[in-house]
């Protein structure tokens, strides 16, 4: 049988998000050099497996899915959540992933870390657009639209709190709301729904003093710049050493083991030391390219399921960017959130590129 052609994908979409990685990659080779000869001997450790793990399975899965019919995700939703779900529950069995921090975020494969809790959120963004889908008459009514499909996404940010996982805990609810918002949910029933989600943060706060610390800590960053503000006060003392054209390539001070997860939560920082303001800025507005795309297919989806997959997918990626560069900035209070394309971490730069295929796929079939 021949096969037949496929629309084009948007270019600029896919250009920019293989900028972003190929920047990220670079990124990680120099933010990594020292952590990855410390620990093995070998500068560039981290980033042959960000490479080896990240990168290219999630190219190979960025081409298949943006090929593969995005209506075929609608039939499989549920099972994915209910995969995603088994997956958040094996990560809390003890001697199956590695603790580390006094958290339990990985499943141990040998070769490689998996993190349940990406895998969770490229599900919740299939499995809402399928609910709102279905039940599109229904999503202003508080039992049969809102309730049910709030209990399944409580459900997922309940076993990523018991990992802990706050941070990502909050990327999913905000993931959550705009699909909500988008699908059409009463605004009271979503103001209803944020204020009891601010009680249980604000009692899971109280229940551990780290967390409590870093409210301080953002509140006041000199209170303690050798305890709970030392990792924000070096952030800020690596941004502003980069000045407007940065230290150069390579060149960073605080990756020196002064600043904390240099290759996670922390790249950022490294990024505008060496790069300076001006060359962060381009950046920054390749993530608002990247949003302006993502929001723009969802506009012109061919249908509703569609316009909901690629607002919950631009939501992640973008929304996960802004709490990253915020909470290093010290705009908001710190969490531990990666920077998506850039920030170290296979699964979830593999599921970053996953979930663009199939927002690059929507983008094929979206009215021009």
């Amino acid at each position: 049988m021949k096969s037949r052609a496929l629309p084009k994908v948007d270019y600029v979409l896919l250009i920019t998000a293989l900028i972003l990685l190929g920047f990220g990659l670079l990124v990680v080779s120099s933010a990594s050099t020292v952590l990855s000869f410390e620990r093995f001997g070998n500068n560039y450790y981290y980033f042959l497996r960000q490479l080896m793990f990240g990168a290219v399975p999630g190219l190979i899965l960025m081409y298949l899915f943006s090929r593969i019919d995005y209506h075929y995700w609608q039939k499989i939703a549920p099972l994915l959540v209910l995969v995603g779900i088994g997956l958040l529950l094996i990560v809390l069995v003890p001697g199956v992933g590695p603790e580390v921090g006094g958290a339990r975020r990985w499943i141990d494969f040998g070769f490689f870390l998996f993190q349940p809790a990406e895998f969770v959120k490229l599900a919740t963004v299939l499995y809402l657009a399928s609910w709102f889908d279905k039940r599109k008459h229904h999503a202003r009514d508080l039992y049969y639209g809102f309730l049910p499909s709030l209990a399944i996404t409580g459900l997922l940010a309940g076993l990523i709190m018991l990992e802990p996982d706050i941070g990502t805990m909050l990327v999913l609810a905000a993931i959550t709301a705009s699909m909500f918002f988008i699908g059409g949910t009463r605004i009271k029933h979503l103001l209803t729904a944020g204020g009891v989600g601010l009680l249980i943060l604000w009692l899971a706060i109280k229940a551990a003093p780290y967390r409590l610390h870093r409210i301080l800590a953002y509140l006041n960053p000199q209170a303690d710049v050798q305890g709970a503000s030392y990792q924000i006060n070096q952030a800020i003392l690596a941004i502003g050493s980069g000045g407007l054209w940065g230290l150069g390539f390579g060149q960073s001070r605080q990756k020196y083991n002064y600043l904390p997860e240099p290759i996670g939560d922390s790249v950022f920082a490294i990024m505008s030391e060496e790069l300076g303001f001006v060359r962060i800025s381009i950046i920054l507005f390749l993530f608002f390219l990247l949003a302006y795309r993502g929001f723009k297919t969802a506009l012109a989806a061919s249908d509703d399921f569609g316009k909901m997959v690629a607002v919950g997918i631009t939501s992640w990626i973008v929304l996960q960017a802004l709490i990253n560069v915020g909470g290093i900035t010290a705009i908001i209070p710190l969490t531990g959130i990666p920077l998506p394309f850039v920030s170290y971490g296979s699964s979830a730069l593999a599921l970053n590129l996953a979930g663009l295929g199939i927002l690059l796929n929507i983008s094929r079939f979206a009215r021009k």
